[in-house]
C-alpha cells in the first residue's frame, strides 16, 4: 500500500476490508491510463492480469465491482476511493450513483453533513478547510458554470431510479435538457470533463435499466461499483469483480451480529397447521420476550461500560397489509403483555402514500435516535438496502417462505453492530430470527457449504470455462422455459425504444408468472385462471408484488398495465402446457340425515403433561445452543373449554349448531381430567399446546362410540 492509501486508511479507520478494497484501488490507479479516450480492451486485460475473477467491464468504459457483505462499511470506502483518486491522481469531479430514493438520501447526508457521524471523510484534513461541492438530483439545475471550477472537488450524487423515470416513453432525462445557468445541459457539461470517476452504490439494481444507457454516454474515466450482492435481479453474477468480501467472511472476522434463530424446546409446528393465528401469536410471544431481555443486557452493557445506551427494537414481516394491520391491533391491545406495547408499534408497506409514508419512513430512518419511542415494525416487504440501523435486533417473520429465502432475505436487515465492533457480550452481539415453523429447516440451510452464513465466494469460476469432458445439465419449468425464449428474442432487437418494451413485457410475464404459482389452493382447477374472480386476485396481487420493490422495478407502472394486457395469452399458453390432475370426488346420492346422542367422554387414557416454555435459541455460524427462560405472560387466550370446542369443530363431519351442546360437555369432561389436582397456567399450557392431540382423542371416542348406534 503506498503512502497516499496508507494515509487515508488512517484518517479513516478503515477495515480490514475496506483497507484491502483500497489498496486493490490503487494498484489499478497506476496501471490504467484514467482518461476517456482509452482502448477498452487493452485496459480490460490489465484488469484481468491483475485479478482474474474480472472477466469482462461489463459497461462502455472500465467499470470494476467491489462486493463487500452489508454493515462492513461501503459508504466509507466510497469517501476512500474519492480522497485517494483526488489526493494521488488529482482528479475532481466525481459522479455517485444511489438505485433509488432512500439511499441517495443517505448519500446527500453522510457526503454533505460535517456534523454527522457517518460523515464519510472525518479526519481527511485537505477537505477541512475546502469541503466537496456537493451537487445533486435535486440542486444541479442551478449550478452556475463559473462556480463549478472553484472547488477542489465536486461530488454529484444523483438517483438512477429518478432518471430512469425520467426516460419513460423515449424521453430525454432532465439532466440532458438545456439548463439556463450553463448555456447547456448539466449532461453535456459532465460528459465533456477528462476526469469524471462514477461510483454506484448497490449496483446491483440497475445494471438492465435504461438510465445506464445515458450512464454510459457520459465517457467515465473509471467505475467503481460496490455492492453486498455481485448477482442482477435476473440471477446474472457480476463478471467485473476484483474484490469479494461475502456475509460469510463478515460474519467469520467479526464485523456483524452473529445471526441466531430461536424456537421452544420440544416445539411441535404441526400442531398449529390449522390454526395459523395462535402460531402468530406465540411467535409474538417468545420474540417480544428476547426483545426484553436484550434491552436489559443492552441497559446493563452501557451501565457496566459507560458507552451509550442502545435502544433495540423488533421486526416483524407480514404477509400482506390485511395482516399487518391485525397484527398491529393485537400487539397493541391490552390482551397482548397487558397493553404494555401500546403506541410503540408501527406499519410500513407499499399501500401508504403521502404524508403518512414519508413520516414513517422519516421514523425509520430515526430509529437509532434515543428520542424515538418505536420498538416494533410490521413491514410487507418494504425494507429495502439504504435502511441503515443498528439497532435491530430481534426479527419475527410471519410470512411463508423456504428456509433458505427466509435466512438470505430477512438477517441483511440486522447485523450491523451498534458500537461498530463486538462488544464479547453475547446478547449484545447477536441477532435473533424467531422461527418456531423453520426452526430445524433454517439450521439446516445455513449448514449448508452454499448458504450465504457459509460460502465465502460468490464469484466463482464459469460455468462455460469447464473441461470438455464436463457439463452441466439444468431442468428449467414451464414458466422459465416460456422466459427463457423472450430473453433470447430481446437480444435481436437493436432498437432502443424497442427493446426497452420487450424487456417491460418480459418484467410482466415474471410477475404473471410468479404470482400464478403462488396461487397454491385457491383454485381447484387450471381453467380456472381464465375467470374473473381468480383474475381480479392475480390482478391485486401482481400490483402488491410489483410495487413492494419500488428499487428494482423502476417501470413498475408500465410492468402492472403490460401483465394486465399480457394475461390472456401467458395463460392461454401456461394452460396449454400444464397436464391437469383431475381431483376425485365421492359423494353420496341419496339424503342422508345425521345426528349425535348422548354419551360419557372416557377419560381414563386421557393423560398430557405440561409443555416446556424454555426458548432455544441456536446460533447458526457456531451451532452452539442457548436456553432462555419465558416468563409467564403473554397473550390472553380463551377459557380451555373454548380452545377445545373451536378445535373440534375443525372436523367436516361436525356441525356445531346441531351438536353444540354435546361439544361442551365433552370438552369440558376432558378439561376437568386434565386439570385434576393441577393449577389454572398448567392446564392452559397442556390445553394450548395438545389441542389437537386432545380433540383427536374426544373425535375418535365419539367415533368409536358411533358404533353403538349414537348417530343417525
Amino acid at each position: 500500500m503506498n503512502k497516499t492509501a496508507q494515509t487515508i486508511k488512517n484518517r479513516l479507520s478503515l477495515r480490514a476490508p475496506q483497507s484491502e478494497s483500497l489498496e486493490i484501488l490503487s494498484k489499478l490507479a497506476n496501471e490504467l491510463e484514467l482518461n476517456n479516450e482509452v482502448d477498452l480492451i487493452a485496459e480490460f486485460k490489465k484488469v484481468r492480469a491483475l485479478y482474474p475473477t474480472c472477466s469482462d467491464f461489463e459497461r462502455d468504459f472500465p467499470s470494476i465491482t467491489f462486493a463487500l457483505a452489508t454493515g462492513v462499511g461501503k459508504t466509507r470506502l466510497m469517501g476512500a476511493f474519492i480522497a485517494y483518486l483526488y489526493l494521488e491522481k488529482g482528479i475532481k469531479n466525481f459522479f455517485v450513483l444511489a438505485p433509488g430514493t432512500t439511499i441517495y438520501n443517505k448519500l446527500v447526508e453522510d457526503f454533505s453533513n460535517l456534523n454527522n457521524p457517518k460523515y464519510v471523510f472525518q479526519g481527511i484534513s485537505e477537505f477541512v478547510q475546502s469541503p466537496p461541492r456537493i451537487i445533486t438530483s435535486d440542486n444541479y439545475t442551478e449550478a452556475r458554470q463559473a462556480t463549478l471550477f472553484t472547488e477542489s472537488v465536486k461530488i454529484n450524487v444523483f438517483n438512477i431510479q429518478r432518471i430512469s423515470s425520467e426516460m419513460r416513453g423515449g424521453r430525454e432525462p432532465r439532466i440532458k435538457r438545456l439548463s439556463e445557468y450553463l448555456g447547456e445541459s448539466y449532461f453535456n457539461y459532465l460528459s465533456e470533463l477528462d476526469d469524471l470517476v462514477i461510483l454506484m452504490d448497490e449496483s446491483h439494481h440497475y445494471r438492465a435499466v435504461a438510465g445506464m444507457k445515458a450512464i454510459n454516454e457520459l465517457k467515465a474515466v473509471l467505475g467503481l461499483e460496490l455492492t453486498a450482492t455481485p448477482i442482477d435481479t435476473r440471477g446474472n453474477k457480476f463478471k467485473n469483480v476484483v474484490y469479494e468480501y461475502s456475509l460469510a467472511h463478515g460474519l467469520r472476522d467479526g464485523f456483524l451480529k452473529d445471526p441466531a434463530v430461536a424456537t421452544r424446546r420440544d416445539f411441535n409446528p404441526d400442531q398449529y397447521k390449522n390454526d395459523p393465528k395462535e402460531l402468530d401469536l406465540i411467535k409474538l410471544e417468545d420474540g417480544i420476550r428476547i426483545h426484553e431481555d436484550t434491552k436489559v443486557a443492552l441497559d446493563i452493557y452501557s451501565r457496566d461500560t459507560g458507552n451509550r445506551l442502545v435502544k433495540p427494537f423488533v421486526l416483524v414481516v407480514a404477509r400482506d397489509t390485511a395482516h399487518a394491520n391485525e397484527l398491529k391491533e393485537v400487539i397493541e391491545s391490552d390482551r397482548f403483555f397487558e397493553g404494555r406495547h401500546k403506541g410503540v408499534v408501527m406499519e410500513i408497506h407499499s399501500n401508504q402514500s403521502g404524508s403518512e409514508k414519508e413520516e414513517n419512513v422519516q421514523k425509520l430512518v430515526d430509529l437509532e435516535k434515543p428520542e424515538n419511542t418505536i420498538e416494533i415494525v410490521i413491514h410487507v416487504n418494504m425494507l429495502k438496502e439504504g435502511w441503515d440501523v443498528t439497532n435491530l435486533y430481534t426479527i419475527i417473520p410471519l410470512r411463508a417462505s423456504n428456509a433458505q429465502i427466509l435466512t438470505e432475505q430477512t438477517i441483511g436487515r440486522g447485523l450491523r453492530l451498534p458500537y461498530g465492533k463486538k462488544t464479547g457480550v453475547d446478547k449484545v452481539d447477536k441477532l435473533t430470527i424467531i422461527a418456531h415453523d423453520r426452526f430445524q429447516a433454517i439450521v439446516d440451510a445455513a449448514n449448508d457449504p452454499n448458504s450465504i452464513i457459509r460460502k465465502e465466494n460468490i464469484i466463482e469460476i464459469d460455468p462455460d470455462n469447464l473441461p470438455e469432458d464436463q457439463t452441466i445439465v439444468t431442468s428449467i419449468s414451464i414458466y422459465g422455459e416460456i422466459l427463457q425464449k423472450q430473453e433470447k428474442s430481446l437480444e435481436t432487437i437493436s432498437n432502443q425504444k424497442e427493446k426497452e418494451e420487450a424487456s417491460i413485457n418480459l418484467q410482466a410475464k415474471q410477475v404473471i408468472f410468479d404470482t400464478v404459482s403462488n396461487l397454491g389452493g385457491e383454485i381447484t382447477n387450471i381453467n380456472d385462471l381464465k375467470t374473473e374472480e381468480v383474475k381480479k386476485i392475480v390482478f391485486e396481487r401482481m400490483i402488491e408484488r410489483v410495487e413492494s420493490e419500488p428499487q428494482q422495478n423502476l417501470f413498475r407502472h408500465e410492468i402492472i398495465e403490460a401483465a394486465k394486457k399480457e394475461y390472456e395469452e401467458v395463460i392461454e399458453e401456461v394452460i396449454e402446457k400444464t397436464i391437469s390432475i383431475p381431483r376425485i370426488l365421492i359423494q353420496q346420492s341419496n339424503e342422508v340425515a345425521t345426528g349425535y346422542n348422548e354419551f360419557e367422554l372416557d377419560t381414563s387414557n386421557l393423560n398430557y403433561q405440561p409443555v416446556s416454555e424454555e426458548i432455544i435459541r441456536a446460533t447458526l455460524r457456531t451451532n452452539e445452543l442457548e436456553v432462555l427462560q419465558s416468563e409467564s405472560g403473554g397473550v390472553v387466550r380463551d377459557i380451555p373449554i373454548n380452545i377445545l370446542v373451536n378445535e373440534l369443530i375443525n372436523y367436516p363431519d361436525i356441525d356445531y349448531d346441531q351438536a353444540s351442546d354435546l361439544l361442551y360437555k365433552l370438552a369440558n369432561q376432558a378439561v376437568l381430567k386434565l386439570g385434576k389436582n393441577r393449577p389454572d397456567d398448567e392446564l392452559r399450557n397442556i390445553v394450548l399446546y395438545h389441542k389437537r392431540e386432545i380433540a383427536k382423542y374426544i373425535y375418535s371416542t365419539e367415533r368409536t362410540f358411533l358404533h353403538g348406534a349414537s348417530r343417525f
